[in-house]
């Protein structure tokens, strides 16, 4: 996990059905699952014995959209990141709570899109594009202009010269960076466009998979939904599809 902060470092689902979710993304993405250090009723899917992705059971009475991946980002102190948070109007769900090794908070931007916040180590291997660990990451907004300043802001993306982290608009979109290297999207239309109430901010995960149209086709059979067919973007070729729950995610191929 990178040292400094604001760096996506952890991808989670949170699921009502934990046994259901590995039924699924096991034959899908190859993933295997065993028992997570920060808590009994956690999991953590691998591939080759690398992890790649939390399971975090929902609380009881979890609404049918309660289903989401959840990205996680490295702070050095959860408890200033919340208080900027909630300062500029967002909403601080969870937290700041010790989890395993570190503190925790769950939160919503200014959109409503869920994200979270982790204090402490991780997963020394985990890296957005690297590994197995997510090829990319994209939050879907109604305005990533606005998404851009939020999450520069709270997590100081362009005040320090040093920090490793910047972002720019590019292929309509804002992109991040970490060291240069582009790790997640922050997509509204046009940036200049005006906000489209019509998106449902969240962030998705992309996942590298050998065969896409394979992957898809198993995704189907384990009773998951096609949002979107295979089909060329700058990323290279994606599918985004949603689990039986209706948790989205996407594919991209290798």
């Amino acid at each position: 996990m990178a040292s400094v902060g604001g760096v996506p470092c952890w991808v989670s689902l949170m699921t009502p059905d934990q046994r259901a979710a590995e039924e699924f993304y096991g034959p899908v993405l190859g993933w295997s699952f065993e028992a997570a250090s920060d808590g009994p009723d956690s999991r953590v899917a691998t591939v080759g014995g690398q992890p790649v992705a939390g399971l975090n059971p929902l609380a009881e009475g979890a609404g049918p959209e309660a289903e989401r991946w959840t990205v996680y980002f490295h702070v050095e102190d959860a408890d200033v990141v919340a208080e900027r948070i909630a300062e500029r109007g967002a909403t601080v769900a969870v937290g700041p709570l010790r989890t395993g090794g570190g503190r925790s908070v769950i939160a919503a931007d200014q959109s409503g899109a869920p994200f979270g916040l982790w204090q402490g180590d991780g997963p020394a291997s985990w890296g957005v594009g690297s590994g197995p660990a997510p090829a990319w990451l994209q939050l879907h907004t109604p305005d990533a202009f606005a998404a851009a300043v939020f999450y520069g802001e709270i997590f100081d993306w362009m005040d320090d010269p040093s920090h490793g982290v910047t972002y720019e608009e590019q292929y309509d979109e804002i992109v991040v960076r970490v060291d240069g290297h582009a790790v997640a999207g922050l997509r509204g239309g046009a940036p200049e466009s005006p906000p489209d109430p019509r998106i449902r901010a969240r962030w998705e995960p992309y996942f590298r998979v050998p065969d896409l149209d394979a992957a898809v086709d198993a995704a189907e059979r384990e009773g998951g939904e096609v949002a979107t067919p295979p089909r060329p973007s700058p990323l290279g070729r994606t599918a985004t599809l949603r689990d039986p729950k209706g948790a989205s995610f996407c594919l991209l191929s290798t």
